[in-house]
């Protein structure tokens, strides 16, 4: 009885640990074919500028409460809090120790749009890659060379504080599985040139999914829920619908829109306020052909209630 009792458990961890070797194998970090980046050319500094500020990376990657030209100091933000521990955002400067100085094109874009990182390990979402996916590889390379001519800061930033089992990165690949894409949200492919402009930035580059859409128990988004609002990821109030079934900004004209993006004002004169307040400066570095095309999209969307 022993006997067959051993044999059974033997039989169950040899199971197990194939089951695992099968997990790790179909879940192992993916880069980019190394193509994607290949003859990309000299990066258009100009544009790269543009993708910095639609991107929003000083909101996490600068000191906390920086104004001005502190904003383009990427040494490291504001702790982000989350149902999941607290993260810490890296320095990415171009300082060659501390920061992404020494990185290659191809180990940029690989964090950008396949959120893996230099060591070929998993990234976590906080970072969002999961939106930054869809971007070209054109804008990818033209951020990184402007982020390039930034300050360079040696600071370094704290590790993640994240309790068991969110501290195993090997279980992001199971994420990843099921949540991580680069198809679009919405299908729009009949819209013009000018929707079509507005989801790319805001499926994408804006990344304004990742706040304005309702997650389940794991982070992933809700089905059908997509931008429909709900609590604030990081756990103080919550995060307006922006659909044109919002009861706040649906029935906003799309010139509403594109003026509250530049002047952070609504069409009743309040104004901007809680994390949107970074993200409507961000906005307001733009052309405003690109707040129009924001503005085109958010009207061409589903409704949701």
């Amino acid at each position: 009885m022993a006997v067959k009792w051993i044999r059974g458990l033997v039989a169950v961890a040899a199971l197990g640990v194939v089951g695992g070797g099968i997990f790790v194998t179909i879940t192992a970090p993916e880069r980019q074919p190394a193509e994607h980046w290949a003859n990309l050319g000299e990066p258009d500094l100009e544009n790269g500028r543009r993708v910095f500020f639609t991107g929003g990376c000083a909101s996490c990657h600068a000191p906390a409460g920086a104004e001005g030209e502190a904003r383009l100091n990427l040494s490291g933000g504001a702790p982000l809090t989350s149902p999941f521990g607290t993260f810490h955002a890296p320095n990415i400067s171009p300082d060659p120790q501390a920061g992404i100085g020494a990185w290659t094109l191809a180990e940029f874009g690989d964090a950008m749009t396949r959120g893996v990182g230099r060591e070929g390990e998993h990234l976590y979402p906080s970072f969002p890659y999961n939106s930054y996916s869809r971007m070209s590889p054109k804008d990818v390379n033209d951020l990184f060379g402007f982020l390039k001519t930034l300050p360079a800061s040696d600071a370094v930033a704290p590790a993640h504080e994240l309790p068991f089992p969110f501290n195993i990165r090997l279980a992001l690949g199971g994420w990843k599985l099921l949540y991580f894409s680069d198809e679009p949200h919405v299908d729009l492919a009949n819209a013009d040139e000018k929707v079509r402009r507005g989801q790319y930035l805001v499926e994408g580059l804006g990344h304004c999914g990742e706040c304005h859409t309702p997650r389940n128990a794991i982070g992933g988004f809700q089905v059908g829920r997509w931008l429909a609002g709900g609590p604030n990821p990081e756990g103080e109030g919550t995060i307006p619908n922006i659909t044109p079934g919002s009861q706040s900004i649906g029935s906003w004209s799309e010139s509403d829109i594109a003026s509250y993006l530049e002047t952070g004002f609504t069409p009743d004169y309040d104004s901007v306020g809680g994390s949107m307040v970074a993200v409507q400066k961000n906005m307001a570095e733009l052309p405003s052909s690109d707040r129009e095309a924001i503005a085109a999209y958010l009207k061409a969307i589903p409704a949701v209630e």
